[in-house]
């Protein structure tokens, strides 16, 4: 399965767990890799359209990987399907890029898994913090993979991001697949 990469974190340099699990994913077969902060810096407003758009051409799947910022998207990454995703490639009358690809979201939060719980502080699950992806990946009429979520990503041990690294390559084997 051809599979598309996004990756976006706003502070890169502390990047420990995506790092690790953009590694991970580098160089598997039929896997191409595009970190949004390494092709433009912090320039929201600086993608090359063109390229983006041509990159999920021939892919069967495209995995959006970010860490959870404040309860969101990352900057970068919110400012890239403003950006790339338009009217008339993603969605409208001939919009039709994305359409039947599959959408995976493989995040990572600083927080507890029971943070994002209906008992938890944000008394919100990680499903629904991700629900406008959810809703975008439905709106241009992508399948919509359950989201693969790393908790407690901040402060992790080798072991745990280790662990982390071991849960994606199963996500990635099964997914939507099943």
């Amino acid at each position: 399965m051809k599979t598309l990469v996004i990756v976006s974190h706003p502070y890169p340099e502390q990047s420990k767990a995506i790092k690790t699990l953009e590694a991970a994913v580098k160089d598997l077969p039929q896997v191409t890799v595009r970190n949004l902060e390494s092709l433009y810096g912090s320039n929201t407003s600086g993608f090359d359209v063109a390229a983006e758009q041509a990159a999920y051409e021939g892919v069967d799947r495209v995995v959006y990987m970010f860490p959870v910022h404040w309860f969101n998207l990352t900057p970068m990454l919110k400012a890239y399907l403003n950006e790339v995703w338009t009217y008339g490639w993603a969605f409208g009358p001939n919009g039709k890029a994305l359409q039947g690809k599959e959408m995976l979201v493989v995040t990572t939060t600083g927080a507890s898994e029971f943070t994002y719980s209906a008992a938890g502080l944000v008394q919100s699950t990680i499903e629904e913090v991700l629900t406008p992806m959810k809703a975008s990946a439905l709106y241009v009429g992508m399948q919509y993979g359950s989201p693969l979520a790393m908790y407690e990503a901040m402060n992790a041990s080798d072991e745990q991001v280790s662990q982390f690294r071991q849960r994606l390559s199963e996500h990635l084997s099964t997914a939507i697949a099943a």
